[in-house]
């Protein structure tokens, strides 16, 4: 019904020929409407620092992983530990090079000549724990891009009822139901509605973009801890046979 509302005020105002000047659209909004498009440009700007500040932190984690891989298969090839580990100390971005250098530093912490199934085992809690704590550390502000994204046209709705209100307050008062007794009301309406909406679909794309790629780190992570795990296994049995 105020979607219908407001299609109707939309095409009224349009043939009525009144224009959308911003400036005095605000100075016309009443203090409830002004309240609620501060908070929509408040919640616009926290998105948009939320979606700047993932975007570089998830595409240097993803360059800087590219270059770590390689390196650090290399090194556990050739069973330089050490070197492994300051190949990861120099990527300190990379959610892999994290992750790994947990398991690596664990292990040589536990490894007393023998490679025991304890060893293994601690290494294998450390690379969860490393897991667990990246994977927090990239979910930061990506759940408030939802939670903004969820709230942002209800917000704005509220703006739509505050206008429809002030609009049936205009007839009231000019005891009249013609275009400039309800323009003022009906251009909140339209104003607070276009701004939640102008907040909420950029928030709600960035957060399913980020929620990708989250899913695809993790599934990295993974794979990279199991990947070690393997290693270390194999080079027990190396040990092991000789």
């Amino acid at each position: 019904m105020i979607v219908s509302t407001q299609v109707w005020a939309l095409f009224l105002i349009l043939e009525g020929g009144v224009s959308f000047d911003l400036v005095d659209m605000w100075g016309q909004m009443g203090l409830l409407a002004q309240a609620v498009v501060v908070t929509l440009f408040i919640m616009s700007a926290w998105s948009i620092g939320v979606m700047i500040d993932r975007l570089i932190a998830f595409n240097a984690a993803r360059q800087q992983s590219r270059a770590f891989a390689p390196a650090v298969a290399g090194a556990l090839r050739e069973g330089k530990l050490d070197e492994a580990i300051k190949i990861a100390d120099r990527y300190k971005k990379s959610h892999l090079a994290k992750v790994v250098v947990a398991g690596l530093q664990e292990f040589q912490a536990h490894h007393q000549g023998d490679i025991s199934g304890e060893t293994i085992e601690a290494s294998r809690r450390a690379l969860e724990r490393a897991e667990a704590i990246v994977q927090a550390e990239m979910k930061r502000g990506v759940s408030a891009l939802a939670t903004i994204g969820s709230t942002g046209p209800f917000v704005g709705l509220f703006g739509t009822v505050i206008g429809i209100i002030n609009a049936f307050k205009g007839i009231a008062s000019e005891k009249s139901t013609g275009l400039g007794a309800v323009a003022g009301g009906i251009s909140e309406a339209l104003v607070t509605t276009a701004f939640g909406l102008f907040v909420a679909i950029p928030a709600v794309m960035m957060f399913n973009y980020f929620a990708s790629r989250l899913e695809a780190f993790n599934v990295e992570m993974g794979n990279s801890s199991s990947e070690l795990l393997d290693y270390f296994i194999k080079r027990s049995n190396r040990a092991v046979k000789h």
